[in-house]
């Protein structure tokens, strides 16, 4: 099967075929005939075919024209196949039956970009199973204080219950990619962990104190447009050093801190 195509480089292909792997990943998709499911990247369908088994209805977005026709070729009564980018397809329009279970083996170089995507569309989602490079799964599970914590370690856990389900060796892909890669279970929580008021301005305040990592949130800040007097009297507010660093703050730091901004 993997010899009639070619895996191609600028779509970060790398065909997952270890079945003990895709059985670890649909028992954490947890689905019944009723699910439906929503595949990102279906490459050659060794994860398609056994999600159709198992889900009532299985929708995938696959931007390679080669394995659109493949999966065409299959004529399933329950696949429905949207060609296209991932990052730039309509997903609203699209995605018209949620809540979807989202499954995906996600190309390293798009996996953060397709995380966004996600987050500004997580109405549309129950449950998602994906997996990544193994450095930026860390990033997703970091604390605060470490050097993997990031924009998206702040980002996901406020929207999403995130644990970690298996580390996978290179030897499970086809062509194997040359990093380890690890399956992150996402539970969509029913709201915000903490209270937002404003989500953009609440990501703006995010981006901008991870924007330069070395400087304080006093400098990044600055930097990204607020005003020194109102940031000094929102930092004092939230009892926050000004010259504190992005990375060392927690989830319900950043709201107050953003709350006190947007105040």
């Amino acid at each position: 099967m993997t010899g009639e195509h070619r895996p191609r480089k600028r779509f970060g292909q790398n065909f997952l075929r270890d079945s003990s792997v895709i059985d670890r990943i649909l028992e954490a998709a947890d689905l019944n005939p009723q699910s439906r499911v929503l595949e990102i990247g279906p490459g050659l369908g060794a994860l398609t075919d056994r999600l159709l088994d198992l889900a009532g209805r299985v929708e995938v977005m696959e931007v390679d024209r080669d394995l659109v026709a493949r999966l065409r070729e299959r004529a399933h009564p329950r696949l429905e196949i949207h060609a296209g980018d991932a990052l730039q397809l309509p997903w609203v329009q699209l995605l018209t039956a949620p809540p979807y279970t989202l499954v995906a083996n996600l190309p390293y170089n798009i996996s953060s970009q397709i995380l966004f995507r996600i987050l500004d569309h997580r109405h549309l989602f129950a449950r998602l199973v994906l997996m990544f490079q193994k450095e930026v799964g860390e990033r997703l599970c970091a604390v605060p204080g470490t050097s993997a914590y990031g924009i998206l370690s702040v980002l996901c856990p406020l929207w999403f219950d995130i644990r970690r389900v298996v580390v996978v060796r290179p030897g499970a892909f086809y062509p194997p990619p040359k990093v380890d890669s690890v399956v992150l279970a996402f539970e969509a929580l029913p709201g915000p962990r903490v209270p937002v008021a404003d989500e953009a301005f609440f990501r703006r305040v995010v981006k901008a104190a991870f924007a330069q990592r070395r400087k304080t949130l006093r400098n990044t800040l600055k930097a990204a447009g607020f005003a020194e007097a109102d940031l000094l009297a929102a930092l004092a507010r939230c009892g926050i050093d000004p010259q504190a660093r992005g990375e060392t703050l927690s989830l319900e730091q950043f709201a107050r801190l953003a709350q006190a901004l947007r105040d």
